[in-house]
């Protein structure tokens, strides 16, 4: 049986990841904060030293509250600093993924297109990915393929909490819609399910057409 790590996966998109998975027969561990609080890096290796290896690993976890820079703490900026970067820097070293096995990890659209409102979520998420992209290479050695998957607006708490007219910002998107978590899900299970492996240090836009880039 395949065995799945799903961070952050008892609720949003890690819930739905993993459900996708456990729908194809994957045996899955998906984390609540009190298993494993990636902004607590003894939390994290204690979780590595309990589960030191697995098939997929998903490296997933909720995001900083809305502040412009002015706003940021120090101590905001230290949280976030393990939470989103030095925490999945550790999971990486301390889990060993199974050769021909999957690492995805869910970032988000402000890698690509900073938003001043959540600046603490698009310096660290595009600095873990940066690492991530230089990692792919020595995974792939051993036929492990590195996803990064950066989502515009999902229906899920986190967007709740980000707008407050939210179906309008819904109603606004190309697709007149918010993304379904259970997409993101699907998308992962299909790859796992078909054995696409080819696919590796890439970063896909998961936003229905919503971003301006084409890169």
């Amino acid at each position: 049986m395949t065995d799945a790590i799903v961070a952050g996966g008892s609720r949003g998109i890690g819930k739905a990841i993993a459900a996708s998975l456990r729908s194809m027969g994957c045996s899955v561990l998906a984390t609540s904060r009190s298993q494993l609080d990636t902004s607590d890096l003894d939390s994290v290796r204690r979780f590595a030293g309990e589960h030191p290896e697995t098939d997929i690993l998903v490296l997933n976890t909720g995001g900083p509250p809305p502040k412009e820079f002015g706003d940021v703490t120090e101590e905001d900026w230290l949280k976030y600093h393990n939470q989103l970067f030095v925490g999945f820097c550790l999971l990486l070293k301390g889990i060993a993924v199974r050769d021909g096995g999957y690492i995805f990890l869910i970032s988000s659209g402000v890698i690509k297109e900073p938003n001043p409102k959540l600046v603490i979520s698009g310096a660290y998420r595009a600095a873990f990915s940066s690492v991530f992209k230089v990692l792919s290479r020595e995974f792939a050695r051993r036929g492990v393929s590195c996803i990064n998957i950066a989502p515009g607006l999902i229906d899920t708490d986190r967007t709740r909490e980000l707008f407050q007219d939210v179906s309008g910002r819904a109603a606004s998107l190309p697709m007149g819609r918010m993304g379904r978590p259970s997409e993101i899900g699907d998308f992962v299970r299909g790859i796992v399910q078909s054995k696409i492996g080819y696919l590796s240090g890439v970063t896909i836009n998961f936003d229905g057409a919503d971003s301006g880039h084409i890169f």
